[in-house]
């Protein structure tokens, strides 16, 4: 003979948990005149394709020019000065440190 449990007839928590992460259903809609409005929401969960392919947002893979992350201390004057030509600062020090490697060289 089975024993049946003392538990509630309520849900468990990891039970409520694991419902709650569940994918939604979709609601099925024939007619085009009856599509949801899309919501900023949708938009932010939105998958771009083309074809097959899945398009990724966010920056493109750098391929074999990658850069290092490094720490280094530079004047306070340096930075500010840069900091103050607006967005991008950090890649003009980078393309001034390029050119004068280039003259070290030379």
């Amino acid at each position: 003979m089975a024993r049946k449990s003392a538990k509630s007839s309520q849900p468990s928590v990891r039970s409520r948990s694991r419902a709650a992460a569940a994918p939604r259903p979709r609601p099925v809609w024939r007619d085009p005149d009856d599509a949801p409005e899309i919501t900023d929401e949708m938009l932010d969960r939105a998958v771009l394709r083309v074809g097959d392919k899945i398009i990724q947002r966010g920056r493109p893979p750098l391929g074999e020019q990658t850069k290092t992350s490094v720490t280094i201390r530079l004047d306070r004057e340096i930075v500010s000065a840069y900091r103050a030509t607006g967005a991008g600062w950090q890649s003009r020090i980078n393309e001034d440190l390029r050119k004068s490697a280039k003259r070290l060289k030379a």
